[in-house]
């Protein structure tokens, strides 16, 4: 990957001024130098030597040897080597043995069951996962947790060529969100200090043992890199590791204000979630199960929610207010992070992809529009209560908003002018129809 991607990033957030970046005050010529390492003031102690002992007279030695003979004496036990007493061992040792095989075989047994129960759930997923882009890095369409980790690969790859705003990156990408924001601030107020009191030796040395370095910047991949590019050098004074900055050891790609800037300007390297578009037969539309990644809990929770909606049944006879069904509703489409939205065409062809519930209503009708042949054509998509959302601002309301959530078919029609048309979705599209 190109440095310049590092460096794009930046600027790009720059120009789109989405961010509030940090002004770290009128810029100075840091003239002052490092302080210089302070010899260690203690002194080197005298070395222990022991006192030479007297060699043990002839009594003293057999006194000894008598006590160790009586010692080991008491430790011997006695073992009893008939044939029955070994027969009884062997037969305990290879039954421990068969026992333990036997768990080994089961516990491979049970692990293959769950495999394969959890490939025959697979199959009758509506949709295998949900997939993710990153223009950034590559093309690849990958799972959300695969791409973390290539963020990072990347990151890591880019350090030596572009260490500081890399490290900056690094640092909000890698680490968890609060600890990465409190390690954020924490080094921002060290780069303050210097650039606001470039005469003041105390903000140019750290201690690295000090609990609040240890606690709130040594804990954060990334955070020493960036030290190290500001101009920080580890050196050890009066016996401990400090960090001493120099004006000398600032990365020469940046100045002070650049990176604090940059630090206070990062943001998650953004990834795009992927339509994961498919086109459809009547009778594969039949599946209608999510996988886990569509929840916002474990999949173990996934199980108690079906057990938990199993027992509901026997109370669905019991009338409820009109509060009570909304209050349930909630609670239900609060589970998922995503929605899985299908339309279907007048030919009995199905159109999916998937959304995050909080995608507005107008980029379902963006996403449909891209894929029909006639992209100009008015068109609508009618709920599977009979609704249109004709009007502009629902459009602009978010599918959870509109209890979108976790799927829905669309009815597609053409309006207008456009109702005399016969042909739907491209026909480059129309070739992923493929039976599973």
């Amino acid at each position: 990957m190109a440095p310049s991607k590092i460096k794009n990033f930046f600027l790009k957030k720059k120009a789109e001024a989405k961010l509030k970046l940090g002004v770290a005050g009128p810029g100075r010529k840091l003239n002052s130098e490092a302080p210089p390492p302070k010899a260690g003031s203690s002194k080197q102690k005298d070395v222990y030597v022991p006192p030479k002992r007297n060699e043990l007279s002839a009594e003293a030695k057999a006194a000894a040897n008598a006590a160790l003979a009586r010692f080991e004496g008491k430790d011997k036990k006695e073992f009893n080597t008939s044939l029955a007493a070994i027969r009884a061992q062997v037969r305990k040792e290879l039954e421990a043995e068969k026992k333990s095989k036997e768990e080994g075989h089961q516990s491979a047994a049970e692990q293959e069951a769950a495999e394969q129960e959890a490939a025959e759930a697979r199959k009758d997923y509506a949709v295998q996962g949900v997939f993710f882009r990153c223009p950034m890095i590559g093309d690849e369409v990958l799972p959300y947790k695969e791409w973390k980790g290539k963020i990072k690969e990347f990151l890591y790859e880019q350090l030596t060529a572009d260490r500081g705003l890399t490290a900056c990156l690094i640092i909000y990408n890698c680490n968890p969100k609060d600890k990465a924001e409190v390690c954020i601030e924490t080094l921002s107020k060290c780069i303050e200090n210097i650039v606001n009191n470039p005469n003041e030796e105390k903000y140019k040395k750290i201690r690295m043992t000090n609990r609040m370095f240890c606690d709130k910047i040594k804990v954060c991949e990334g955070a020493l890199d960036f030290l190290h590019a500001a101009g920080f050098a580890e050196i050890e004074l009066d016996g401990e590791p400090h960090l001493i900055w120099s004006e000398d050891n600032i990365d020469p790609e940046c100045s002070l204000e650049t990176l604090l800037e940059a630090l206070k300007a990062v943001e998650p390297i953004p990834v795009e979630l992927d339509r994961n578009l498919q086109v459809l037969l009547p009778s594969q539309v039949k599946r209608s199960n999510l996988p886990p990644d569509f929840f916002r809990i474990s999949p173990e929770e996934i199980k108690r929610e079906q057990q938990l909606r199993t027992e509901a049944l026997e109370q669905a006879q019991i009338l409820k207010t009109k509060a009570m069904r909304e209050k349930e509703e909630l609670r239900t489409i609060n589970r998922y992070k995503f929605s899985l939205i299908r339309v279907r065409f007048p030919n009995g062809v199905y159109l999916q992809g998937t959304f995050n519930v909080y995608e507005k209503l107008n980029q379902v009708y963006e996403f449909v529009q891209s894929c029909l042949m006639h992209e100009s054509a008015e068109f609508a998509l009618v709920s599977p209560s009979g609704e249109k959302y004709v009007e502009q601002d629902e459009h602009e309301k978010s599918l959870y908003d509109l209890r979108l959530v976790p799927t829905v078919v669309f009815n597609f029609t053409y309006e207008n002018e456009s109702k005399s048309l016969t042909d739907f979705l491209k026909e480059e599209l129309m070739l992923l129809i493929q039976s599973f």
